[in-house]
């Protein structure tokens, strides 16, 4: 179970940020990372709701992480 909740707290955010940088969208990123954590809860390896929460908690720390890696991008290449 631990291993489970260790997972949870860090591959939603990895796997968002992993992602971004791979497609070049953070849309993209997001939707194939949701799509990730949706497969699993079906095929049962989400069995709680507080997992889900977690895991949307670290998907939430991904995205603003890609959020201010294109805002200091921007900012670096306007000047």
């Amino acid at each position: 179970m631990i291993d489970k909740i260790i997972s949870a707290i860090f591959l939603p955010a990895i796997l968002m940020i992993f992602f971004t940088r791979v497609t070049y969208s953070r849309t993209v990123g997001f939707a194939l990372t949701i799509a990730l954590i949706i497969v699993s809860a079906y095929k049962g390896y989400i069995m709680t709701w507080w997992l889900i929460v977690i895991e949307a908690a670290s998907l939430t720390v991904g995205l603003y992480v890609t959020n201010q890696m294109k805002r200091k991008k921007t900012k670096s290449s306007s000047t």
